[in-house]
C-alpha cells in the first residue's frame, strides 16, 4: 500500500514523503495512530492544505520534546530483579519495567518511545534510546541489579560476576598465603627439650 506520511518514521521516511509499506503495516499501525494517509488523489490535496499546519505542530512538539529529552539524556535508572547467583534474571525486564522506573522517576514516556530489541535476562547495565519525538531522541542507561547496593557497585563499574564468598574467600587465601611466605612473620618456634623440663618443673 502507497502512504503519504504525516510526521518521520524511523526507517521509513520524511513528513510528506510517500511510501509503500505492506497493507498489514500501514492498516494497524500507520493509519490507525494518526501517522500516514492512504496515497490517493484526494488525500494527496487533502495533506496539501494541511501541511503547514502539520509542520507548525511539529516544530512546536519537537522544541516540547527537546525539553524532555535534555531532563532524560545520560539518565541511569535501577530495576531491581531476583537472581541466580551467576546474574541470570529469574523472568526479564521489559519495555513496561523501563516505562514504570522512568514514571517513577516523573518521566511519562509511552512503551512505543522506548527502544528494546530484545528484554534484558541478565545483571548489568544496557543503554537504550527513548524516542521523545519523531525527530528528538535520548539516551538512557537501565541497571539492573538485586539490590540497591549491587547497582551502586554495578554503576561504579565492579566486576559482580563472581560471588561474594568467593571473593572473601579469594582475600583470606592471599592473607594466609602473604603471612606464611613473610619472612619476618613471628612464628612460633617448637620448645627445645631444656625448654620443655623446665616448663615441666
Amino acid at each position: 500500500m502507497e502512504i503519504i506520511l504525516l510526521e518521520r518514521v524511523a526507517k521509513l521516511g520524511q513528513m510528506g514523503e510517500v511510501v509503500k509499506v505492506k497493507d498489514g503495516f500501514a492498516r494497524n499501525f500507520l493509519l490507525r495512530r494518526g501517522k500516514a494517509l492512504r496515497a490517493t488523489a484526494e488525500n494527496r490535496a487533502k495533506y496539501d492544505g494541511m501541511k503547514a499546519e502539520l509542520e507548525a505542530n511539529n516544530i512546536k512538539a519537537k522544541g516540547e520534546a527537546a525539553k524532555v529529552a535534555e531532563k532524560i539524556n545520560g539518565r541511569d535508572i535501577v530495576v531491581l530483579r531476583q537472581a541466580s547467583e551467576t546474574g541470570q534474571l529469574f523472568g526479564s525486564v521489559t519495555v513496561r519495567d523501563i516505562v514504570a522506573a522512568l514514571a517513577a522517576d516523573g518521566i511519562i514516556v509511552s512503551r512505543p518511545q522506548v527502544w528494546l530489541d530484545a528484554p534484558i535476562k541478565t545483571i548489568g547495565q544496557q543503554k537504550l534510546t527513548v524516542a521523545v519525538h519523531p525527530e528528538v531522541e535520548a539516551e538512557i542507561t537501565v541497571t539492573v541489579a538485586r539490590s540497591m547496593d549491587e547497582a551502586e557497585r554495578i554503576q561504579r563499574g565492579e566486576d559482580i560476576s563472581t560471588r561474594q564468598e568467593d571473593r572473601n574467600a579469594a582475600a583470606e587465601a592471599i592473607a594466609a598465603a602473604g603471612e606464611f611466605f613473610d619472612p619476618e612473620a613471628q612464628h612460633d618456634e617448637p620448645a627445645t627439650e631444656d625448654e620443655q623440663s623446665a616448663e615441666e618443673k
